[in-house]
């Protein structure tokens, strides 16, 4: 354990969401965690939005789902690692920050088409709006008072970056008994999330979009800031 580097800003980030996460267990009257209300993000023509909503979701977690920030920390430590190391700090929290934001930029984009869809206009007041079914009532409810929180979105930009620059790297998935390359199973992994969202199976509460854009602007951000002449000499190619 005594031989285990954690670089600084990968370090940070680990504390923050461990500290945000104690924090909505120990602040938590009557099982209300009011600390998911005001520091998970709400859709931004929600009454439970606020202005700082967009950067601090990414270091809340599930109250009730321990495995969403034990899944979020370990790939942040597995892959942020690796990555904080080959781009620096700054570059990296950078990246981080950005694949955050673009998650969450492609979930409130669909919001809004699927708002647009079901009642043919944006709607400005939510609170005296009148559903026509009880559909048109879930789905409004669940986009203006749901919030989305969890590092997610900027993880899923990790894998792909992780994907991308060291795509021969060898990687243990749960119930796979052999390794497989990163070149293949962040793809399939990407292709899931892009299924789940457009099935929407009732149920599910997890914000595949979010996901895919964190996946898409990671994408776009290696290829602008990938230098030609980098010609990837690392232990996992």
């Amino acid at each position: 354990m005594n031989n285990i580097y954690i670089p600084p800003v990968v370090k940070n980030l680990l504390i923050i969401n461990i500290l945000f996460f104690i924090g909505t267990l120990a602040l938590n009257p009557n099982n209300t965690y009011p600390l998911v209300q005001w520091f998970a993000v709400y859709y931004f023509d929600s009454p439970d939005f606020r202005i700082w909503q967009p950067i601090t979701y990414m270091f809340m977690h599930s109250p009730v789902n321990y495995f969403h920030i034990i899944f979020n920390m370990f790939a942040l430590y597995s892959f942020g690692s690796i990555l904080e190391q080959r781009w620096g700090g700054k570059k990296f929290i950078i990246f981080y920050f950005i694949t955050g934001l673009g998650a969450l930029a492609l979930q409130w984009a669909v919001q809004s088409y699927e708002i647009y869809s079901t009642v043919g206009h944006f709607i400005q007041d939510i609170s005296t709006y009148s559903a026509k079914s009880k559909e048109e009532f879930n789905l409004l409810g669940d986009i203006y008072y749901g919030p989305m929180l969890g590092a997610s979105g900027a993880i899923f930009g990790l894998l792909v970056a992780f994907g991308m620059l060291y795509p021969n790297a060898e990687l243990m998935i749960l119930f796979i008994p052999v390794p497989v390359k990163a070149k293949y199973i962040i793809p399939i992994y990407i292709v899931i999330e892009l299924v789940s969202g457009v099935a929407q199976v009732a149920g599910d509460s997890v914000a595949h979009y979010a996901h895919l854009g964190g996946a898409i602007i990671g994408f776009i951000l290696v290829k602008i800031w990938k230098d030609r002449k980098d010609n990837f000499y690392t232990l996992y190619e």
